[in-house]
């Protein structure tokens, strides 16, 4: 546990922000500042329930990381199969494709990500992995890696499933943040579009943010009648970003009026207090049998610390990992962790990063790093 010189200000009086109206009814709801990790709003975020439509972002976010990797070219053609089509086009939200039909990995991404296509996620998933169990596989290996404990995936598309597909709003929200913060040149080209044609039909977003709410450009809608209607949502205004879910809304009215407001009531009643920009150095962690006795620490993406409205502070922060780092590491992996405490707040956590690779000490590294212990 290392503390680092913190902003300090003395606590101003502020009134606690009531909630939104609009969200009396509401099961499930979560509201999370991305540059703090400051839980601003949560209502049963733990709780497990059918994500509906709202699994196909795990789909996108898998597609994403294997076109990172270069195992999955925007412009590949894949074709759909007969069995496919008979089975998936025209069932539930579709891009009706037809057995025979050539379709690009980059067009079935959009299909998925703004009409939410049930088909193109099945033609996505068969077509890449080889069947849809595989595919899911891959969803279950990334919700692992992401830390989303909470949820499992059974369906590329969120069909109903009895049950076997199910996430939490705290899960969810990870994910969304995850998808936006590993592949933000992906996350802008296929979500927050609302509308896309294909073979000359023009299909449409249900997303009701984007448009509506400044800086709103995402993420995904769900909805079955054993679901209910739900959105993962985000916004960002002037750098700063919050990620949302509602659950379990009784129509799409009531979706639409919860999104809207909690959005627009987390920008109004909350601020953030700038505290680093991205990939500056946060403080140092210290390296045994390494070429260096320490290794900076930095962020991935600018930190805040978020206030309520007249609230000053005080703010504190400390970084924690489990030390001394043991050589080698590699750069850009996480070691590291930035906590944030803002007023009267659980505090969040953030991550940080190696900022150089630290190689294992050689004969001459290791004598100059013990007579540098003599003196320090």
């Amino acid at each position: 546990m290392l503390l680092v010189p913190a902003l300090i200000a003395m606590p101003a009086a502020a009134r606690i922000p009531t909630p939104p109206e609009e969200l009396a009814n509401i099961p499930v709801a979560l509201l999370v500042d991305m540059n703090s990790g400051r839980t601003l709003y949560a209502r049963q975020q733990d709780l497990r329930f059918v994500p509906a439509s709202m699994a196909k972002v795990m789909t996108a976010y898998v597609a994403f990381e294997e076109m990172a990797a270069s195992r999955l070219p925007s412009d590949r053609q894949f074709a759909v199969s007969d069995a496919t089509a008979r089975q998936w086009n025209g069932r539930g939200t579709s891009m009706y494709l037809k057995g025979g039909d050539q379709i690009t990995v980059d067009a079935l991404l959009h299909g998925v990500a703004t009409a939410s296509a049930n088909d193109a996620s099945v033609v996505l998933a068969e077509s890449h992995a080889g069947d849809v169990p595989r595919w899911c596989a891959l969803m279950n290996r990334a919700a692992q890696t992401l830390g989303m404990s909470g949820s499992h995936f059974a369906t590329p598309n969120g069909w109903p499933d009895k049950g076997a597909t199910h996430v939490t709003a705290r899960d969810l929200v990870t994910l969304g943040e995850a998808t936006i913060t590993r592949h933000p040149d992906l996350y802008r080209r296929y979500f927050g579009q609302k509308r896309m044609t294909w073979n000359g039909v023009e299909l449409t977003s249900h997303d009701p943010t984007v448009g509506v709410v400044r800086g709103a450009d995402g993420i995904k809608t769900g909805h079955t009648n054993e679901a209910g209607y739900n959105f993962l949502g985000s916004a960002e205004r002037d750098g700063r970003r919050l990620i949302m879910v509602v659950a379990g809304a009784k129509s799409e009215a009531e979706r639409a009026k919860a999104s809207r407001a909690l959005l627009e009531w987390g920008f109004s009643e909350w601020h953030d207090r700038p505290l680093f920009a991205k990939g500056a150095s946060v403080g140092k962690a210290v390296v045994q049998a390494g070429d260096a006795r320490d290794v900076p620490l930095v962020t991935s993406r600018a930190l805040a610390a978020t206030l309520q409205k007249g609230e000053s502070g005080p703010i504190s922060l400390t970084v924690h990992y489990r030390g001394p780092l043991v050589a080698p590491i590699a750069k850009g992996v996480q070691v590291a962790e930035l906590e944030i405490r803002a007023g009267n707040a659980p505090p969040s956590r953030l991550p940080l990063y190696a900022a150089v690779s630290v190689d294992k000490a050689g004969p001459l590294d290791r004598l100059v790093n013990g007579v540098m212990g003599l003196f320090s």
